[in-house]
């Protein structure tokens, strides 16, 4: 509960679309009619008719820090709150189960602005894909972005479609189709904007809007895959970077999961980092990179390739770890002779959480055989060639090859 007054009757959560109070069904018409506080947006409160006699409360910007306190504010009152749509669908609904839990919230949504879209546009709802910019950084949409791919993005106001379209055109997109779906669930004032990224010029229209997205590649786009292993050209750098096939084998022995945390040491062009980001949109990392311009050109790749939330620390380690969050998983791509750094990054892994180490040199591969042999895992060479031409003909070109320790840690004895 965090210390905020479980209250003495469940909160209740009530959805509301752009039709207002006649679109309400009884049930939330009346959890509003016998509220004493009716806690929301400036937008959604306006939409209550006079004979809802309830305190009426704003919520104050930034919202989710506010919660606990207007809870608190209003404790041993019946409460309820408005939210758009459906509440536990990018909503409100979401901090409030954090704060009070479930059991303490009775949510009575109302259809979602996807499930309205979907069905003005003809798309399965369960194979369309939505991404948010509500509070969300305009970036984050690249990572959703595939050639033939249905988007809806939920809008943060009337900008935002323009935004889109710039980002399109910026990404390679720009032949995709943008429909701008306006006032969704209102009736009569419903209004879709149609076009695409390359010609988009409409005006800045209601800022109760959701963007459907065709994503089509502009001829020569790089491509970008779901899988581990994105072409080497899709990261500025300056020769620090893991290698396309390489890094491969690195995200498959770090295996990220939904919601886990990695650190990646010694950046260099956050390539393994943004890729375990783009595996799932649950997925948290971190990365520590000694030089100020690579951990800027690190931020860099991140937003330019749909991660934004990628945290770049700028600093040495092991010093830099200090204070960090308790990984799930660890990739060192050097520094391996660095005194202390190894044990500490195996120290502050969590049990049952990965730890991966490549290396090109004698010195290092000596400290991660001493590892191997004490915390056991895999110790593995790997080497890629690559034709190119000799001469005339065409022959074998063989990288460095990398030494690779991988190793899960184990839970603590009993």
């Amino acid at each position: 509960m965090r210390g905020v007054p479980v209250p003495a009757a469940p909160v209740v959560v009530v959805g509301i679309g752009a039709d207002g109070w006649p679109g309400l069904a009884a049930p939330a018409r009346k959890a509003l009619t016998d509220a004493e506080t009716v806690i929301g947006g400036p937008r959604q409160l306006a939409l209550l008719p006079d004979d809802v006699t309830a305190r009426r409360c704003a919520w104050p910007s930034p919202l989710r820090p506010a919660v606990p306190g207007l809870l608190a504010e209003h404790d041993g009152r019946r409460i309820a709150v408005l939210a758009s749509g459906d509440p536990m669908f990018y909503g409100i609904g979401r901090a409030l189960t954090e704060v009070l839990g479930a059991e303490r919230l009775r949510v009575l949504p109302h259809p979602s602005s996807a499930s309205y879209a979907c069905a003005r546009l003809g798309w399965p709802l369960d194979e369309t894909d939505v991404v948010s910019l509500v509070g969300r950084p305009l970036p984050s949409l690249a990572a959703a972005l595939h050639d033939g791919r249905r988007l809806l993005v939920l809008c943060a106001d009337a900008g935002t479609p323009a935004d889109i379209a710039a980002l399109l055109r910026d990404r390679g997109f720009g032949p995709s189709r943008i429909r701008v779906l306006e006032q969704l669930g209102s009736g009569g004032r419903e209004r879709v904007l149609d076009g695409t990224a390359d010609t988009w010029a409409h005006p800045p229209g209601d800022p109760l809007n959701l963007v459907a997205l065709d994503c089509l590649a502009a001829l020569g786009t790089l491509r970008l895959g779901l899988v581990p292993g994105l072409p080497d050209d899709a990261y500025e750098h300056d020769g620090q970077l893991t290698k396309r096939h390489i890094r491969a084998t690195v995200l498959a022995a770090l295996a990220p999961a939904p919601g886990e945390l990695l650190w990646d040491i010694g950046g260099g062009s956050g390539s393994v980092a943004i890729e375990w980001l783009r595996s799932h949109r649950a997925c948290r990392a971190l990365t520590v990179e000694r030089d100020p311009a690579r951990a800027a050109r690190i931020a860099h790749n991140a937003a330019t390739l749909g991660v934004p939330a990628l945290r770049v620390i700028t600093g040495p380690a092991p010093a830099a770890l200090d204070g960090l969050p308790r990984p799930d998983a660890v990739f060192l791509g050097g520094g391996l002779t660095e005194p202390g750094l190894l044990d500490a990054c195996w120290n502050a892994l969590r049990p049952g959480g990965r730890i991966v180490a490549n290396t090109v040199t004698l010195e290092s591969e000596a400290v991660l055989a001493g590892h191997y042999a004490r915390h056991g895992g895999e110790l593995v060479r790997i080497s890629v060639s690559h034709a190119a031409p000799v001469g005339g003909f065409t022959g074998w070109r063989q990288a460095m090859p990398v030494t690779q320790w991988a190793a899960t840690k184990p839970p603590p004895a009993r």
